[in-house]
């Protein structure tokens, strides 16, 4: 299987408010940038957004090494607790409802077809391809301000 490297950033503009997010996929030097945003969303819903999108470009399986700087995304998917919401029902552990059921839903297909790798990079820090994922993030929101 081919490895991929995918950097991933969302950014909210008030929360809710006007968003963007944005995505990098790395392949053997290559590389591909992707970006959208919508007129009101959150923040948690585009970095949800921006990992969908970025393996919704993959055309066959692969082994993902998946980049963020959301805990609420690498948390959700390394510790399981997503799947563990989805087999309650979309309820969490302290009986709440869990947010975003719909992107996690599809996101959850998705990595079910990758085999991931789930790494957290801190936000606006020194790493160039988070910086740049930011940016593109920014840059979507800023269509919708």
């Amino acid at each position: 299987m081919k490895t991929v490297e995918i950097y991933t950033d969302g950014a909210c503009s008030g929360n809710p408010g006007p968003g963007g997010w944005g995505a990098l996929l790395r392949y053997q030097g290559s590389e591909k940038e992707l970006s959208g945003g919508e007129a009101h969303t959150t923040n948690n819903r585009m970095e949800l957004q921006g990992v969908i999108q970025a393996l919704e470009a993959l055309k066959e399986p692969c082994i993902v090494e998946l980049w963020s700087d959301s805990k609420y995304v690498i948390d959700g998917l390394s510790k399981g607790w997503a799947a563990l919401w989805r087999k309650r029902g979309w309820i969490k552990s302290d009986k709440k409802p869990a947010l975003n059921p719909d992107l996690w839903e599809r996101l959850l297909q998705l990595t079910e077809k990758h085999t991931m790798h789930y790494h957290w990079v801190k936000g606006h820090a020194d790493n160039p391809y988070n910086n740049r994922c930011d940016a593109l993030a920014v840059a979507a929101r800023e269509k919708y301000a």
